[in-house]
Formats: C-alpha cells, structure tokens, sequence
C-alpha cells in the first residue's frame, strides 16, 4: 500500500459505518432484557438491552410519548423497534428506540420478585419491627467500597453537618460473584462489634452508588437480607439512585435514595442546630426579660399605691395571719399528738393482755383449776370404786366356797377336774381329789359305794 494514500479522520470511519448500517440493517426488533435504565430530566431514556451472550446500548428519545414505555424496567424482557446507528461521540453502537412492548420478566427480576414474597411473608419488611435512628450518633459504620464514589459522598456529607460523628468504614466488595458474603459479614461483626475488636456504633449504613441490575445484585440476596433483619443496630439502606430498589431497602430500618441522603439521614445538621438552639436562647432572654418587666411595673405600683401611704400595713397583716396559723397549727399539732398518745396507751394495753407472758399465766391457771378438779373427781371415784370392791369381796367370802370350806365341808373331782356330784358316778379304781379348806387328799375308789337306803 502506498504512504500516498489518503487516511480517513475517526469522524469519516464512522460515518460511513453509520450509513452502512442505517442502509443495511435499518429499523429493526430486537429482544432481551433491559438493564441500567436511565430516566433523564430531559425525557430521554437510555437503558441496555442483553441476553446471554451480547449486550446493545439503547435510547428513547420523548420516552414518555412513545407507545410502550411502561414495558421499561430494569430485569424485565422487551421487544423494542427501532434504528440500528453508531453514536460518533463514543463510538458506540446504539438502537434509537420508537416503540417497545413486553416480551416477560427477565431472570433477575423474577428472583428479586420471588425473594420478596418470601421475605415479606416471614416479616421482614413489617413497619413494627423497624427501629427509629438515634437522634445524635456518635459512631455510625459504613459498609461499603472504599474506593468508591459512596464512601466520599457519606463523609463529605457528615463532615459538614455533624463534624463530631466518628466514621468506621468496614471495606467490602460491592458487586460481583462473592460481594453478598462479604456485606452479610460485615454486618454480623458491627452488630456484635466486642467480639471482633470493632467499635460499637450507633447506626449503620448500607449501600453504594447507582449502576446496572446486575451491578446492584448482591444487595437482593437472602444472606444480606436475613443479616439486616438480625442486625441489633438501626440500618439504612443506600444503595443505587433514587429509582433502585433493592431487597434490602425493604428489609432495613430505613431506606435512604442515595448515599448522601443517607448521611443526612443519619445525623442532624449542624446549622439546623444553631438556628434552634439561638431560637430557644431568644424565646428564653425574652420571656426573661417579660418576667422582669412585669416584676418591676407590679413593684412600681406598690410602691406608688399601698406602700406609699403606709409601708408596714402589708407587713403587720401577714404577721398576724402567721400568728393565726401558728396559733391553729399548734392546736392541731397537740390534738394530734394527744389523740395519737391515747391510741398509743390503748395499743400497749391491748399489747400487754395479748404479751405472750400473760397468755401463758392465764393457761396456766386455768390448768392448775382443771388439775385439781381431775384430781378432786378421780380421787371421788376411787374411793367409790374401793368401797365398792370391799362390798363385793365380802360378799364373795360369804357366798364362795372358801365359806363352806371354813364351815366343814369339802368339793371332790375327778382327775380331769370334772365334778362328782354322787356316788352313783364313781367309778372303782378312779383317783378322786377331795378339796378342803386347808388343802386336797387324792384318793383311789376300792369298791363302789352301795346307796343308802332312804331315810323314813
């Protein structure tokens, strides 16, 4: 190739790369699912459109007037029509979107949706569960890139509305396969910060700044959403703009647009401060100032109306109404004194006949009384019983057999002890024992005794 030939500028490449491809693609359908959508102030949109394997750049220009825009979302799936061109600025190749239409949700947008009916069927996005923020931290931990555009909004932020605030940033990735774990980490350690050597902070911020679905990812995972609902300190969520929302925006404590916003949310500021603090220091001096006015017109009357014509008048009057009230307070003050004396001496009679002394003399007699009248009945009985037992040893002498005995006669038995009443049941050769008054003879029967012939 010769030195000689012309070289095209970048503008002319790209140019005519534009008007090949305007000439040859045209306007067109495209499919995929949209990601880091842009709505400009202006009206314009600017979204990207991927699938597994590509990704374009994407612009809607008056998005709001053109059919369709509603199926715009960020993890949804569209199919949109437009012109293939290059924007020459960036070199980039675009599709100037005209219409659009939903084609389904996209993956991402599925799992975040999904994730959210859980979490909010458990209750974890519960108004109830959500605690206040301290109204004055003084250490507040942030979760967070440190590299980040984040980290230097949050502390320019607290910088200038609450200087005294300590900051304790827990580094962390913010995007990427493995992000999740390391936010979720960190939380769990600035929750019980004793253990792992951090400072015990007052309030936590979670987040980072804007871009993609993708990019925001790691904020709609469960381990970074169940880390916040256990936090033991009030969290707010940061991440993104204002129109991202994240899992954790419903799970945490409070859910700030941006990170600046969440600073400003954290701590009051320090101007706000002042100006209330000089109201108050004014409402004070002028009601002070009231107050004293007022003592001095009212001293200024006095002195001008009743002290004027007679100064000790006032003075005599509150004596003699002190007088009156020590006279009435001294009255009731013996009354007393005299009425709670006589419930004192009632008392300690009442006292005295309950002492446990007393209690016990007053047994004690009424068993000594009942004493001797068991003694006095017992010994009554006794002599009637002995009296008694006399009469009916006497008669048993008299009427017993020791009585025949005395009197000569005598009992016989058979050996067995049964008794013979006549001769007629002896038996010869039988032992017989005859009882006497002074003892027993044992006897054998020789011969059987003929009956006595009756007497005439």
């Amino acid at each position: 190739m010769g030195t000689d030939a012309r070289a095209l500028s970048v503008t002319q490449l790209l140019r005519r790369a534009r008007t090949v491809l305007e000439i040859d693609v045209g306007e067109v359908w495209v499919e995929g699912e949209v990601s880091n959508l842009r709505k400009q102030a202006s009206g314009h949109w600017y979204f990207t459109l991927k699938d597994e394997g590509a990704q374009i750049s994407c612009a809607m220009f008056g998005a709001r007037r053109r059919p369709g825009n509603e199926a715009l979302a960020d993890g949804a799936k569209a199919r949109v029509f437009g012109e293939a061109t290059i924007y020459e600025a960036r070199g980039q190749l675009q599709l100037v979107v005209q219409m659009a239409e939903s084609s389904g949700r996209g993956e991402l947008q599925a799992r975040f949706e999904a994730l959210k009916r859980k979490l909010a069927a458990e209750g974890l996005f519960d108004a109830a569960r959500k605690r206040p923020l301290p109204g004055f931290p003084q250490t507040i931990g942030i979760v967070t890139s440190p590299t980040g555009a984040a980290i230097q909004d949050i502390c320019n932020v607290l910088a200038r509305r609450a200087p005294w605030v300590r900051v304790a940033l827990f580094p962390v990735r913010v995007q990427g396969a493995g992000a999740e774990n390391d936010i979720a980490r960190a939380i769990r350690e600035l929750s019980t910060p004793a253990p792992h050597g951090h400072p015990r902070c007052d309030v936590i911020i979670v987040g980072r700044g804007g871009g993609s679905i993708e990019d925001l990812w790691c904020f709609n995972e469960e381990i970074v959403a169940r880390a916040i609902a256990a936090c033991q300190i009030p969290v707010i969520s940061a991440v993104g703009h204002e129109i991202d929302f994240t899992i954790t925006d419903f799970v945490a404590d409070v859910r700030a647009p941006t990170p600046s916003a969440a600073a400003e949310l954290a701590v009051p500021d320090t101007a706000d401060l002042r100006e209330r603090l000089q109201r108050l220091h004014q409402r004070i001096a002028r009601r002070a100032s009231d107050a004293v006015t007022r003592a001095q017109l009212a001293l200024d009357l006095m002195r001008r109306g009743l002290l004027a014509r007679d100064a000790e008048r006032p003075i005599q009057q509150a004596m003699m109404r002190l007088d009156t009230l020590h006279s009435r307070l001294t009255t009731i003050t013996r009354n007393g004194i005299d009425i709670r004396g006589r419930t004192l001496a009632e008392i300690a009679g009442r006292h005295k006949a309950l002492h446990p002394e007393r209690l016990i003399e007053r047994a004690t007699e009424r068993a000594n009384v009942l004493h001797m009248r068991a003694t006095r009945a017992t010994s009554g009985n006794l002599d009637v019983s002995s009296a008694k037992l006399e009469r009916l040893r006497d008669l048993l002498r008299t009427l017993g057999p020791e009585s025949a005995f005395k009197r000569g006669f005598s009992i016989t038995t058979s050996h067995d002890g049964t008794l013979i009443r006549s001769a007629a049941t002896a038996r010869t050769q039988s032992t017989i024992v005859t009882r006497f008054a002074d003892g027993t003879v044992h006897s054998t029967i020789a011969a059987e005794n003929e009956p006595e012939p009756p007497a005439r």
